[in-house]
This record gives C-alpha cells, structure tokens and sequence, in this order.
C-alpha cells in the first residue's frame, strides 16, 4: 500500500492552526510590510528602519562598542503608562489631516539645518515631557512627518531648536552633516515602540536608542555627529545592534517577548545623546509597566553590533537592497485571550507567501539594489 503524504501547503496550514490555537500569532514579516500611523506608512517596504537584521554579519567593532556603551549596564524601556516627574512616559505623536487644522511657522535656533515652511499643528499637541520637548506630527493629506526639536509656544508665536519635515513615501535623507529633531539627523518616529502595533504580536521596524559617549562621526544612515563624552571606542550615530539569536524569550511575559523578538529581528539604533541603553517609545496607558521592567535584565553583553554596510544603496538614501521575501515568526500575542477575530487566517498567510514565491518550499531571494549635530 502506497504511503500517502501531506501536501507542503496543507502541512503548512495544520502547523500554523497549531500555533493559534495554542495563543501564538504567526505574523508575516516581509519588507513590504512597513508600519503605518493614519493611514500612512513609516517609510518604503525597503527603507533602512524597515528590514530585518537577522541575516547581517556582526560589526568588526561589535566588542568594543558593547564595552564602550556598557557591558554590564542594564536597559530600560524610556516608556510606559501613567507619568514620571509630572508628564507621560515615551515621545508622543499627532495624527493631523492639514485640511482641518493650522499650519505654523516656526522661529528655529538651528535654522541653517532646519526645513523652512508651514507645520500643521491640532490645538494643544501632545510634546514629550523631557528636556528635549519633540513634537512628531504626521500629517494624512500628504503623508509627511513633521518633527521638532525643544518646540515651544510663547502665546503668540511657535519656536524650536530644530525642524524637519519627511515624505513619508521616499528614502530621502537630510543633507550631509545636517542635523534634523534628533541628533543623528534621522526621523524620531519610526523608530519609537508604539502599543497600538505591540499589540497586534509584532513590531515590523528598527527602534531607536540613546548613549551617553558619542565620536565626532557617524555612520550610515545617520547625517550630523554630537561629539559628547570621554571614552574608549566610542559608538557612532547609525550604528545598529540586534539582541543575540540565542538568548532565551520563552519566559518573558507577552509585551516584553514583542518587544525582545524585534530587538532580534530588527534591532537598536543610536541616534541621540542620553542615558545608556534607553530604548525610546511612545506612551500608551496601555503598556503594562510590570512587563515592561521584566526587560531591565538585558545587559549590554547580550547585544551585538551589526555590519550595515552592505545594506546601502546610495549614501545619500536610507534605500536598503533587503530582499523582498517574506519569513515568518511566531511570537505570544499581547492579548493572553485573543479571539477569533484577531487572528490572521492561515490561508491569507500561505497566499500572501505563495503569490511572492511562486511555492512556498521554493522561495529565493530576489536581490535589488540594497546596503551630527552640538546642541
């Protein structure tokens, strides 16, 4: 009698229904699956913040980078629920539609690196509480992101340190040696852990970091240098670190394993001056801070720096030549209780890899071109 075998797709389905129903998501992870915030996607499929790191080699500096930022030291999540010294925890965003708002000129003490013309702004918007006051608006008419640095409002008129205005739908970068709302010179907001997507099972993008000793360079993607501190070694803007392939998740409650298995995925990138390790997010009364503290066990030694430079397309372009095949991961949903509804459908997934394969057993990489500021 002939022995009968499932079919690799059929096979594929009762191993992914087994994840569900033992309240695991698989979460597709393609490069053309970017964030979005309104409506708006953080950036191309293939932007620098958007691909996966898994795949990279470790930086020939990796060591001494750890060493310089800190080994030992611990990491802390600079976000949460509820205040810290009278305001919320993370650098918050607004969600505007210019049409409906007014659009302001701002007074710049960094104007020579600042982008002139009109910032639409709601009435009262949200501004970190923190000394450094960013204010992220990501307009929906045109899918521009608006950030400025140390913004303020006289009554009269608005003021910043620095401002920078992103079209969300191309790889630009500042110009060379220009700084934007955040030292490196890079957008804020892609960067930042948001509850809203945590929440689904999976974070799709790099998170941005802080350090206290910075060099007088950086690397790419970042644009503007901060020379800041007295170290051996110290680490550039733009450098990129990812949590190593074998430290342990599994007990980590829900919002920690999200944001662990990005760090994996997607990694850290330093792009401002600060604290050591501080990994930056929005603040969502969401967020359960309890999970949150879990992650201040991670160490410095448990990271590696990563050799980016491969990536680049064009210095000039935060373009990436990442493949553009998907790979799937699973990782325990936010909600303990998802319901029906919150999952993703086996077969949607198995197409969605099918369309872009061909078959799912014979996938290839398709290869398209891909690699400071003083205040």
């Amino acid at each position: 009698m002939k022995k009968r075998f499932l079919p690799t797709t059929v096979l594929a389905a009762v191993i992914l229904n087994l994840l569900f129903v033992s309240g695991f998501q698989a979460a597709p992870i393609p490069a053309q699956a970017g964030p979005s915030i309104g409506g708006c996607q953080m950036f191309p499929d293939t932007n620098f913040w958007n691909v996966p790191i898994t795949h990279l080699p470790v930086h020939p500096k990796s060591s001494a980078w750890v060493n310089s930022i800190g080994a030992n030291d611990g990491f802390h999540m600079d976000f949460g629920s509820g205040t810290w010294n009278g305001g919320p925890i993370g650098i918050p965003y607004n969600v505007v539609s210019a049409s409906v708002v007014n659009e302001y000129e701002f007074d710049f003490y960094y104007p020579d690196e600042s982008d002139p013309g009109l910032y639409p702004l709601p009435p009262n918007p949200k501004i970190e509480h923190s000394s450094d006051h960013h204010l992220l608006v990501v307009e929906t008419d045109e899918c521009k992101l608006y950030e400025i640095y140390d913004a303020s409002f006289d009554g009269t008129s608005w003021s910043g340190g620095s401002g920078a205005i992103w079209d969300l739908d191309l790889h630009t970068l500042r110009p060379d040696t220009w700084t934007s709302a955040d030292a490196a010179g890079l957008p804020i907001l892609p960067g930042l852990a948001r509850y809203e997507e945590a929440a689904t099972g999976v974070i799709t993008h790099a998170l941005r970091f802080t350090a206290s000793c910075t060099p007088n360079f950086y690397i790419w993607p970042a644009r503007h240098k901060a020379q800041h501190g007295s170290c051996t070694d110290p680490v550039p803007f733009g450098a990129r670190f990812r949590l190593k392939a074998d430290y342990d998740i599994s007990g980590f409650s829900p919002q920690a394993q999200v944001l662990l298995q990005a760090f994996k995925t997607y990694g850290i990138v330093l792009a401002d001056n600060g604290s050591d390790w501080y990994v930056s997010g929005s603040p969502s009364p969401s967020w359960n801070n309890i999970q949150l503290h879990e992650l201040d066990v991670l160490r410095g030694s448990d990271f590696e720096a990563v050799d980016t430079s491969g990536l680049m397309v064009d210095p000039n372009s935060a373009e990436t030549n990442h493949s553009d095949i998907p790979h799937v991961y699973s990782v325990r949903r936010a909600d303990p209780n998802p319901t029906a509804n919150d999952r993703i459908p086996i077969r949607r997934v198995l197409l969605r890899a099918r369309h872009r394969c061909g078959r799912i057993r014979f996938c290839r990489r398709h290869r398209r071109g891909y690699y400071g500021r003083s205040r």
